[in-house]
């Protein structure tokens, strides 16, 4: 089965890139006109989201900087000791909803610090994947089509990102203690 996955890997994207055109000019689609607009389009949309994606990154600087993040986890640090939940994953917790290079850096490290089958280490990766930069989502995609009042996909975001954390260390505590 390995070698069947290996095989579709090597040979998906080269297929894709012969097929897609090919079917498009026997569709009689006008491939690299239909392209040069595609490209216009992104760039006008990657032009858009610039305000946006500068005031998100002045955000995160702001929270990291002033050691709001370092009060809100000494908040919780009791908390999640007393619980004998690892604090040490308590930061990718806070992180992952704002940044995604922030949180896969902060993952890289715990996994380097702790080793990839320690339950720390299994713990942040679970996070990693369970959970979503909700905060540059709506940020990006909202301010990309113009949506000013995100509130209610922030707070359900911020709300399934919790889950997903919370799920994470009881999914992680089940499956490998």
């Amino acid at each position: 089965m390995y070698a069947f996955v290996s095989l579709l890997s090597a040979w998906a994207i080269p297929v894709m890139i012969v097929f897609i055109p090919l079917y498009a000019a026997y569709r009689k689609v006008p491939v690299y006109e239909s392209f040069v607009e595609g490209a216009k389009e992104g760039f006008d949309t990657a032009i858009k989201i610039i305000p946006h994606l500068v005031g998100m990154m002045v955000a995160i600087s702001v929270f990291r900087a002033s050691g709001a993040m370092d009060i809100v986890l000494s908040w919780m640090r009791p908390l999640f000791e007393s619980m004998g939940i690892p604090t040490e994953v308590l930061p990718l917790a806070i992180l992952r909803p704002i940044t995604g290079a922030g949180s896969l850096a902060f993952t890289t490290d715990l996994i380097e610090q702790f080793g990839p089958d320690s339950m720390i280490g299994r713990i942040a990766s679970t996070v990693q994947g369970s959970t979503d930069t909700t905060l540059y989502v709506v940020t990006v995609y909202f301010g990309a089509i113009g949506i000013r009042k995100a509130g209610y996909a922030l707070k359900v975001g911020l709300i399934s990102d919790l889950v997903g954390f919370v799920a994470s260390i009881v999914i992680c505590y089940l499956v490998f203690t």
